[in-house]
């Protein structure tokens, strides 16, 4: 969980501060959001890639050296010269740091009873909570009055602690199901599990449409400065840790299908609201706050879901998933670059809207009909 904050704030991070990054750095907004997108599309790849190359090392080690990596690469970025030098750092960061959130998932599976997999997955994937709900304002906070390379130096110290408790504390020894090119054969052929990647990709690419230009969004409708974004991304990521924190504790009653269902509808409600009251300041910071509950918990229970699908192909689909989710990240973010570059501002709500829309339609159809689904 707490890896899972290091490598959130290095996923997230340009954009808390992409007004600083585009001055700093001497490029337009449209292109410094472009961090996100080549960024995700590394993401895409890597995950499955180094999922499959990876998957007979021992998850101690593997995960502390994908965090050490991360750590190292935010550091350097600190001291990036130019846009170039800064895009390169990221990629590399990224095609490394791909590894971390779906092994992390799968390492979570192995040392907890079948009963608890659920709740614990979702618990892993409270640090990507935690790094919306802390460690993006804080880095808009730290962007906004000391520069885009401190905001970048203290996301490398967060690394480096993490790898250090990780080491300490996670038991060694602990290998998961290889992946091989059978797997991914299985996994192609899972009707389900294909589903349930296609809801991933819809309900991120309508969210980032939005979310990655979210700052420079509020400032042009509705004039806000550094503060009041942050206090919006605040906002996002607090309740985005309240609705993990709720999903955790109802996900093993209720069923991951069931607990799917009321999270992707409070996103829908949530980017619903962005787009009907674009340019109203309050309006918009409680739409983002419903947003928020959602976001996160939808993902986890994607997670959830893929894993009690097919308990044996849980390595392969997991990491499919977060390549699915980083394909609607590159999506989703260069959409809103369009529209962003053609002062399209208010379309850019309701874009997103229609596409966690349809999501939801998917959530809904792919009701479980035995209990397989609730693992």
């Amino acid at each position: 969980m707490l890896g899972n904050i290091a490598t959130g704030c290095s996923v997230l991070a340009p954009a808390g501060m992409l007004r600083e990054l585009s001055d700093g750095l001497g490029v337009s907004v449209t292109t410094a959001g472009l961090l996100i997108t080549f960024g995700a599309i590394v993401l895409c790849v890597g995950s499955p890639v180094t999922a499959w190359l990876t998957s007979r090392i021992e998850r101690r080690t593997l995960l502390t050296a994908t965090l050490l990596v991360l750590a190292l690469t935010n550091a350097a970025s600190a001291l990036a010269p130019d846009y170039t030098s800064l895009l390169v750092l990221r990629l590399i960061m990224l095609a490394v740091g791909a590894l971390y959130t779906p092994q992390a998932v799968g390492t979570a599976a192995l040392i907890v009873p079948e009963q608890k997999r659920g709740s614990t997955i979702a618990y892993v994937f409270l640090g990507w909570s935690l790094a919306a709900a802390i460690g993006l304002p804080l880095i808009t906070f730290a962007a906004s009055r000391y520069g885009w390379r401190a905001a970048y130096g203290g996301i490398g110290a967060i690394g480096c602690v993490s790898a250090a408790l990780l080491m300490w504390r996670l038991p060694g020894g602990l290998i998961g199901v290889p992946v091989d090119l059978k797997t991914w054969t299985d996994v192609g052929r899972n009707r389900t599990i294909i589903m349930l990647l296609l809801i991933t990709t819809l309900q991120t690419s309508g969210q980032f449409v939005v979310f990655t230009f979210m700052g420079p969004l509020l400032a042009k409708l509705t004039g806000a400065g550094a503060d009041a974004i942050g206090l919006v991304f605040a906002c996002y990521g607090v309740c985005g840790f309240l609705g993990i924190v709720i999903a955790t504790r109802f996900v093993d009653s209720w069923g991951a299908w069931k607990t799917s269902v009321l999270f992707t509808t409070l996103v829908l409600t949530g980017v619903t609201g962005w787009a009907l009251s674009a340019g109203i300041y309050p309006l918009m910071a409680v739409a983002v706050a419903i947003w928020g509950l959602g976001f996160a918990s939808a993902n986890s229970m994607q997670q959830v879901r893929l894993v009690g699908a097919v308990p044996s192909l849980a390595s392969a689909s997991v990491s499919l998933n977060t390549s699915m989710l980083y394909v609607g990240q590159a999506t989703g973010s260069a959409i809103g670059g369009f529209l962003y570059a053609r002062d399209l501002l208010h379309a850019t709500g309701y874009v997103a809207t229609a596409s966690v829309a349809l999501a939801l339609a998917m959530v809904i159809v792919t009701k479980p009909k035995t209990t397989i689904g609730r693992a």
